[in-house]
């Protein structure tokens, strides 16, 4: 679809590229890329990153996908980082280019997602003199990259993208910056990669855990009545979803998943609660706020899970947290058992000793709670609602495409209604909240995964901030299935003003927005709408069969709200349930 076929054996390619040749910046970090086995690059050039496209025209094995903002360009490679467990790459110029690419790179750095991050800068002569298109890259994206780097000697290219990828990849995963002024990609050097793990000073990521903490968490468990697992992102970053799979079996503990652990746990088992927080189950949050033992399990503990953090696990008399980033633990709830280290590492040695808690009153109490509140909506054959299109797409599918969001009420219908059954099926913007984050991250997901069926969901608000991507589809034939829940309003922030201001609604009329369907036709891909649940059926039925991309433009009721609700300020056992409940 989009990856070019690599010329000649693996072997023979990763020599060609090891040739200790003079060759420009350009020329020595697309082979860098090549080396490090980066797959699509996500870009668009401008004029201090010339050099580097030029050198893209004579390395036929490298693949890059034009796309149409810089915000597309980042949202597609973190997209593509999510749905692979890789590092997701993209390129943009100085200035606007740079700066546009900002968005992106706090949604990654917030949901710990491994990007390398390549922007152009004007010439190291004018650095400092408010030249054209001149922008402090490094210094904006400081607070929210893990590492960046402002290259000034071409021999030192090789190295930075090494130790780039490292970084990106390794410990709390996350975005990289490499700003490379445009001199530095013309000027020519001797290429020589470095071999081996690099070794940066002061970078020593902590991932075997402590025996001794892992003991005291497995002797919690021995005393443990009301144990709850909290698992989040970094069950799914770590690649245990199997891992735990096992504790939670050995030890007999009820699970509830994050947003962005969506996944990790398998949605359809016995001792799967659902989500928790805001939006989360009856089950879920009742459990949390009587368990006598909470085992965070990498998850941050993020207010809309806790909400009013003071009333969070008020019975818990222990809490545990796996976390490989020490700075987490501790740092929103006070911590009695902290294991740090990679969540695999951690629950594969906690595996070896893990014996069943003295949970069964417990067990039947959360069933009990699942089969009594269940999350439900009255259905309709007249009005389509947004809980039965999710629903829909997830029987139809076996829970097993990957789906991407926006953000909004669409974003929480796909996390309660939509099965995930295994890891890496979610692809959300959690920690930053990111509209026009869905499509774009679904265009990269399709390119990194092409064996999948990629569903991007999203509302009629957030798919225009990134509509412009749809041409993406139709040129390079991106089967991605856009779904658009569309009410014709801002619908979380209409749902908000509601609830909780009183209903005074202002600016969320979204009215005047373009026919989809015309929109999608505009750029070549194929458009349907529904309005009911036959024709919904009927649609997306067309839109599986057809081997292109589709866009869907499902029509639902401006007043349909996301329930469970807590409101902020409240305990995540304060739940407003909605009229169907």
């Amino acid at each position: 679809m989009i990856v070019t076929e690599r010329r000649g054996t693996k072997q023979e390619s990763m020599q060609k590229l090891l040739n200790n040749d003079w060759i420009t910046g350009s020329e020595a970090l697309l082979r860098s890329l090549l080396i490090e086995g980066v797959e699509c690059v996500f870009g668009i050039p401008g004029g201090s990153v010339l050099h580097i496209y030029d050198a893209i025209h004579d390395l036929p094995d490298f693949a890059h996908v034009l796309t149409r903002h810089e915000q597309g360009a980042i949202h597609a490679a973190d997209g593509y980082a999510r749905a692979t467990g890789k590092v997701g790459v993209c390129f943009a110029t100085s200035g606007p280019g740079a700066t546009n690419l900002v968005t992106g790179i706090a949604t990654a750095h917030m949901d710990s997602v491994p990007l390398v991050v390549i922007t152009g800068n004007v010439a190291t002569p004018l650095i400092g003199t408010d030249a054209f298109q001149e922008a402090d890259i490094t210094g904006i994206t400081m607070p929210i990259t893990k590492h960046n780097y402002l290259v000034r000697d071409v021999n030192e290219l090789p190295r930075i993208v090494h130790e780039a990828f490292y970084l990106a990849s390794t410990g709390r995963k996350g975005p990289v910056v490499i700003d490379i002024p445009k001199d530095v990609t013309s000027q020519k050097a001797r290429f020589d990669y470095p071999a081996g793990t690099p070794r940066i000073r002061g970078y020593e990521p902590e991932t075997i855990p402590d025996r001794g903490q892992v003991g005291k968490l497995i002797q919690a468990i021995a005393e443990a009545e009301r144990p709850v697992i909290l698992a989040g992102a970094g069950v799914i970053h770590s690649g245990a979803s199997l891992e735990l799979l096992e504790f939670a079996g050995k030890t007999r503990i009820p699970v509830t998943t994050t947003l962005l652990g969506l996944g990790g746990f398998p949605s359809a088992h016995e001792l799967w609660m659902g989500m928790p927080g805001m939006h989360g189950t009856y089950a879920a949050n009742k459990a949390l706020q009587n368990c006598d033992l909470l085992i965070g399990i990498g998850a941050r503990f993020d207010d809309r899970v806790t909400m009013k953090t003071s009333g969070f696990a008020p019975k818990a008399k222990t809490i545990a947290h796996i976390d490989i980033d020490p700075a987490e633990i501790g740092k929103i709830v006070a911590t009695a058992i902290p294991c740090v280290g990679d969540v695999k590492s951690v629950l594969r040695l906690a595996n070896a000793d893990a014996k069943p808690a003295r949970s069964d009153a417990w067990l039947a109490e959360i069933q009990e709670n699942k089969l009594r509140y269940p999350l439900r909506y009255t259905d309709s054959a007249a009005v389509l609602k947004p809980q039965y299109v999710m629903e829909m797409i997830s029987e139809t599918t076996g829970g097993k495409a990957i789906v991407t969001t926006d953000v909004g009420q669409h974003q929480m219908w796909a996390a309660q209604f939509y099965r995930y059954s295994e890891p890496r099926s979610l692809i959300t913007s959690g920690g930053l909240g990111t509209m026009g984050f869905g499509l774009p991250s679904a265009i990269g997901a399709q390119v990194g995964r092409p064996d999948r069926l990629v569903v991007s969901v999203n509302g009629d608000g957030g798919i225009q901030m990134c509509a412009q991507e749809l041409a993406i589809c139709a040129i390079y034939r991106i089967p991605v299935k856009i779904v658009i829940l569309n009410n014709q309003v801002l619908g979380m922030i209409r749902q908000w003003q509601e609830l909780i201001y009183d209903n005074r609604l202002s600016h969320m009329d979204l009215s005047g927005s373009p026919d989809f369907v015309k929109l999608a036709e505009a750029y070549g891909v194929t458009g349907l709408r529904a309005t009911n649940k036959a024709e919904a059926q009927e649609a997306w039925k067309q839109a599986l069969e057809l081997p292109g991309p589709v866009l869907i433009d499902f029509q639902i009721s401006q007043e349909e709200n996301v329930y469970p609700m807590v409101t902020p300020g409240s305990t995540i056992d304060d739940m407003i349930m909605g009229d169907e409940a």
